[in-house]
């Protein structure tokens, strides 16, 4: 099913084309837990569904530590 969100990050408006159903979408927007609703999808894409990040721009904003900027590091 292909999923439209908006970024909360970028404000842009992305697709995916992911393995969920209506049912299940109506499940997690009726209060289900997104874990337990989509626990056959990678937490980038359950993040997609909730919150319009892709993983491209999560890992753009949020480098792994070691790939930040020495001065965004914390202190040792």
């Amino acid at each position: 099913m292909r999923i439209t969100r908006q970024s909360m990050i970028s404000g842009e408006t992305n697709t995916l084309d992911l393995p969920v159903t209506c049912e299940q979408l109506a499940a997690w927007m009726g209060g289900e837990p997104i874990q337990r609703v989509f626990r056959h999808l990678p937490p980038w894409d359950r993040e997609f569904i909730k919150t319009g990040i892709t993983r491209a721009e999560w890992d753009a904003t949020f480098p792994p530590e070691s790939e930040a900027p020495i001065e965004s590091r914390p202190p040792p």
